[in-house]
């Protein structure tokens, strides 16, 4: 069985067919031999979230493969801390690892490239997309867990690899997100085919549509974000200092420089 965790874009939000939203999810499942599927994400999930809800009820399914996407909604938050961001993924990945489940998440891209921000937001907001980033290689190395990096994708940066919003996939994106996947639990062993990338289904947006979206609800998502957000567009913010994680790696050996 093939289990989802995480936020919005693990739901599939932003890849809207007839009945609601697909996303990667079942695209990656039908192109699984064990075609058993469940979604246990929930949009706006921290991985507190992940950690205390989801994995349980991933774990109660038995599952052969787990794809486990969140974190961005913590970087957005007044509370962001990069070391229980470390403690979650850890143990998510950890547990999932221990019951026998092929893992794989991802590293993020820069939303700030895509989601256009104010200069100083998107710069802090960047460091702290970095900051988890790393947290990500040494639960990676540690847990010897399968990674997507979304921001050396290709395509990741085109716009029509985004909904209307910009925050989450278009139908393509998701496909793109699909393939990835496939082919980093092909890597662990798994059964897993190959995924088109060719669009069906899923509604068609134009310029004009990314346009109408960020006049009539970007904008007025960042100011209902305010309370969270805007401070850090004046705060001398430094990040959050932390030693080595437990267990972790040095760059040369995670394959990274």
């Amino acid at each position: 069985m093939l289990v989802l965790l995480g936020d919005s874009t693990a739901v599939g939000i932003g890849d809207l067919v007839p009945g609601g939203w697909r996303g990667f999810g079942p695209i990656l499942s039908s192109a699984y031999s064990d075609n058993g599927y469940r979604n246990h994400a929930a949009s706006g999930a921290r991985l507190a979230d992940v950690r205390r809800t989801q994995l349980p009820q991933a774990l109660r399914d038995k599952p052969s493969a787990a794809v486990v996407i969140a974190g961005v909604n913590d970087t957005l938050r007044s509370d962001f801390s990069v070391r229980r961001m470390h403690e979650d993924l850890d143990h998510v990945c950890r547990e999932l690892t221990a019951a026998g489940v092929a893992v794989v998440t991802v590293r993020f891209h820069d939303q700030g490239r895509v989601f256009k921000l104010p200069g100083r937001l998107r710069r802090v907001l960047k460091d702290r997309i970095d900051e988890y980033n790393r947290v990500v290689d040494v639960v990676v190395a540690r847990h010897g867990v399968r990674c997507v990096d979304l921001h050396t994708m290709p395509g990741a940066y085109e716009l029509d690899t985004w909904a209307v919003d910009r925050l989450h996939p278009s139908e393509r994106g998701h496909r793109m997100l699909a393939r990835a996947f496939a082919a980093e639990l092909r890597a662990a062993g798994l059964q897993f085919g190959e995924v088109s990338l060719e669009c069906s289904g899923g509604r068609e947006l134009t310029v004009w549509h990314h346009m109408a979206w960020l006049m009539l609800k970007g904008i007025p998502w960042l100011w209902k974000r305010g309370a969270d957000l805007l401070p850090l567009l004046w705060a001398d913010e430094a990040a959050e200092t932390i030693g080595p994680m437990p267990g972790e790696v040095l760059p040369a050996d995670t394959g990274r420089l």
